[in-house]
């Protein structure tokens, strides 16, 4: 029987809102499903409280305002934090993606994380 979690889009404002989210809807309250792109690639791999055979799915309710509050501002946020801690010789590639975030243009958080899922997990998430 296929496992389905559920996501709140109306509660997700922020990045740190879909780690939240995304982590109690798979593990309980307080439940860990990565913090970071590369966290939730390995948790989509497979463990850490999904289901052992691979049958579940993520379903995003309501994502569309999830879409605009993780869309470029939300992305520019998130570069500078990368910029900030990131190897020296990767600083021109973040300040670039950054000037393009603030812009408007380029992928969003939002555009990371469905990427993440359909490389990830394909046709495990859907977007209602």
């Amino acid at each position: 029987m296929t496992k389905v979690y559920v996501l709140d889009g109306t509660r997700i404002g922020t990045t740190d809102d879909f780690w939240r989210a995304i982590g109690e809807a798979v593990n309980g309250p307080g439940g860990y499903f990565g913090r970071n792109l590369d966290a939730l690639a390995d948790c989509l791999g497979g463990g850490f409280g999904t289901p052992d055979d691979d049958d579940f799915v993520v379903e995003w309710h309501d994502h569309r305002p999830s879409r605009e509050h993780l869309g470029h501002a939300e992305t520019a946020r998130q570069l500078e934090l990368r910029l900030a801690r990131c190897h020296p010789t990767n600083r021109p590639g973040v300040a670039a993606e950054l000037a393009e975030a603030r812009a408007g243009r380029g992928p969003t958080v939002f555009d990371w994380l469905v990427t993440i899922f359909e490389e990830r997990a394909p046709g495990v998430l859907r977007l209602l």
